[in-house]
């Protein structure tokens, strides 16, 4: 297995502007909106590219949707942009109305997930968005895990037909994965190889896995490292084969555990391996002010954290 190299922290959240930018020079079909949030979300290249097919909607998220729903029925392919506390909580009715109902080809994309939005505190930092977004039938959901691979999913959910939520962050952080990735939505990767303990991780705490999968290897813990950046459709085959041979599972994520991705593995894991399993996310709780490095540090959303958990799970092993 490839050991991987951190080659400099960038933000995802700019990895989803290139991937739009890239997208509008090659498809005419596709047009942007924004809720007054340019800037953040790395949009203003498309906007001075392409001014026809940029819509500035203002703060006015829930009409965002509506207008993106509409205007996939002249054959056009929308992309909303805005926090991702107000890509889904605040406009849940419209999307699931019509969005998810009607089945439109919106790409509802979601920057400042999580807690590490940082000092604009809880009523920003959503951690239910995942689970509220999974639930809705036909949603494709994506939380991918640097810059590289946000680009290449922007790109990658062009190519389907039908509603997507996808979901990435405002801090920079480690970017690993191959500038020259080939996304497939729905195929999770094995990063590493392994034979004590699955780690299956998602968004930022992909890397932290990674970080913790080397120091587990020093005290001769053979983890193996699962990338799942597709959320639903989940990529059962792939964690369940590894389980197999593990015996026992972590789960991590930027994610109030109940409803994320954790619940979704233990629910295939029930129906076909039961196994120890432990849980590293939001523990049913609000977010809180502070800076994205002092916030992942109290809510457990690291490698240090990460370790503690693959050392429970094994003593769990009968």
């Amino acid at each position: 297995m490839i050991k991987f190299k951190n080659t400099g922290n960038v933000d995802t959240r700019s990895g989803f502007g290139e991937g739009l930018l890239e997208l509008g020079r090659e498809n005419k079909n596709i047009v942007a909106l924004c809720a007054d949030l340019t800037g953040s979300l790395k949009m203003n290249a498309f906007k001075e590219n392409f001014p026809e097919r940029f819509i500035q909607v203002g703060i006015a998220e829930a009409n965002m949707m509506g207008i993106a729903a509409g205007l996939t029925i002249g054959g056009k392919i929308p992309y909303t942009g805005t926090f991702a506390n107000f890509s889904t909580g605040r406009v849940y009715d419209q999307i699931r109305q019509s969005i998810a109902y009607s089945g439109k080809n919106v790409k509802i994309c979601a920057s400042h997930a999580g807690i590490t939005l940082g000092e604009d505190g809880a009523t920003h930092q959503i951690l239910e968005d995942i689970g509220l977004m999974k639930m809705l039938p036909g949603m494709t959901v994506i939380n991918p895990c640097d810059f590289n691979q946000t680009k290449a999913a922007t790109k990658a959910i062009s190519m389907i037909n039908g509603p997507v939520y996808l979901r990435f962050g405002r801090p920079k952080v480690p970017n690993f994965t191959s500038d020259s990735i080939d996304f497939q939505i729905g195929k999770g990767i094995k990063l590493v190889e392994g034979n004590d303990v699955t780690i299956i991780a998602t968004g930022h705490l992909v890397w932290e896995a990674l970080e913790a999968e080397k120091e587990l290897s020093k005290i001769g813990i053979s983890a193996e490292v699962i990338n799942i950046h597709t959320i639903k459709p989940l990529d059962e085959d792939i964690f369940l084969k590894s389980v197999n041979k593990t015996k026992c599972v972590v789960s991590c994520e930027e994610h109030n555990i109940i409803g994320g991705l954790g619940e979704s593995i233990s629910r295939v894991l029930v129906n076909n391996f039961l196994c120890p399993m432990e849980f590293v996310g939001v523990n049913d709780k609000f977010g809180e002010s502070g800076t994205p490095s002092e916030l992942m540090e109290k809510y457990g959303l690291n490698s240090k954290n990460i370790i503690e958990k693959c050392k429970k799970v094994i003593s769990r092993k009968s």
